[in-house]
């Protein structure tokens, strides 16, 4: 076996891995009180709800966020920073382009987000490897 096979074995462990962990994951928690889980098996909790509008997919957004895996451990955060972020809806993960716009502006969700509307099988980070479930508190701060 090369070293490229023996690297796409682990590849494929861990991915195997990330995926049950977070299938386990996710199934415990949509039956949480207050954890809604939508057609696309996005869910999210309602942590602050604001008044104001709710955003498209062809807005640009500006949150803070704060994401973690599963198991706790933080990968971004503009929180830590200090600084809010601001994208385009249709150029971020598929969970956060559903799951913002279920939120009216001033409010604070949290999502938890199954590969197929994360990264998928990609290796991402050190942090965020292939399969991973993740979690953002988003606060949607404004829209345009």
């Amino acid at each position: 076996m090369g070293v490229s096979d023996k690297l796409a074995e682990m590849k494929a462990e861990k991915s195997a891995a990330n995926l049950k962990a977070g299938q386990d994951f996710l199934a415990t928690n949509k039956l949480r009180e207050g954890v809604t889980e939508t057609e696309s098996g996005l869910q999210y909790e309602v942590l602050t709800l604001g008044d104001g509008p709710k955003p498209h997919a062809s807005n640009t957004v500006t949150c803070h966020y704060h994401g973690t895996m599963i198991d706790g451990t933080v990968f971004d955060s503009s929180v830590q920073r200090g600084q809010p972020a601001s994208f385009p809806l249709s150029a971020v993960i598929k969970g956060w382009t559903e799951g913002l716009q279920y939120m009216p502006q001033g409010s604070k969700f949290r999502f938890f987000i199954p590969p197929h509307l994360g990264y998928g099988d990609r290796q991402v980070s050190a942090v965020i490897g292939p399969n991973s479930t993740l979690i953002f508190d988003v606060e949607l701060i404004s829209f345009r």
